[in-house]
């Protein structure tokens, strides 16, 4: 479903990614994991058209979608939870969620009842302002804006960044939901235990680099990985 073949990013002067490769394929749940500023945002940013890279490739469904405006990947069936969670916090939560909606291309899609199902604690917030949400309820709305634009891939960027235990254990049978009704996702994280659990494949990533990959045995069993991520 995508293939990112050696990127090159930078913001202005400065040189973030180099040569960056990954594939994702359809149905599965693919990690990218690094410490903090390793460039894991950035990875998923240019991805999303938001930093376009200088060189490289991004192909989704076959298609060269290098340096597109994100509203026309999101036509394309991508979408995006930052990590910094960007709710409109003027917005209630009920609004925050339908600004987003989109038509389905094709079969059952996701709707407000929808995305309650899926979060339930989200229908008793339906009114109130996205500003005055937790962090955790903000992260369970940005994730529902946006399924309501019915992508078929998503693009998760630190989903467990300042969530309390028992959230992120939610948050993980979320993930893992999703994965069964057919969505394919790209998941940068820190927390490798929650990552490595949900994960089909893994990709690391330090100094803006891919030192190592494998399916999720495979990076447990590699001694250098191990010691990389704390495993």
């Amino acid at each position: 479903m995508l293939a990112v073949e050696k990127i090159h990013t930078y913001y202005g002067l400065s040189h973030i990614l180099f040569g960056v490769s990954l594939e994702v394929n359809t149905g599965q749940v693919v990690c990218l994991l690094g410490r903090n500023g390793a460039g894991k945002t950035t990875t998923m940013k240019s991805i999303m058209g938001l930093t376009p890279p200088k060189q490289g490739r991004i192909r989704f469904n076959n298609e060269d979608v290098g340096g597109r405006e994100p509203y026309l990947l999101a036509r394309k069936g991508m979408g995006y939870v930052p990590d910094d969670r960007r709710i409109f916090a003027d917005l209630t939560a009920g609004e925050n969620l339908e600004i987003a909606a989109r038509e389905p291309k094709e079969g059952e899609g996701w709707d407000k009842e929808r995305v309650y199902g899926l979060f339930p604690a989200l229908r008793t917030l339906d009114s109130r302002r996205g500003g005055f949400l937790s962090g955790g309820e903000q992260k369970m709305l940005a994730i529902g804006r946006a399924l309501m634009g019915n992508p078929h891939f998503m693009l998760l960027d630190e989903p467990t960044e300042g969530l309390a235990p028992a959230l992120v254990r939610i948050l993980g049978e979320t993930i893992g939901q999703l994965k069964e009704v057919g969505l394919t996702v790209l998941l940068a994280e820190q927390n490798v235990k929650f990552t490595l659990g949900l994960s089909d494949y893994g990709y690391i990533i330090d100094d803006g680099r891919i030192c190592y990959q494998g399916t999720v045995k495979e990076l447990i069993e590699n001694e250098e990985v191990r010691k990389t991520c704390g495993i």
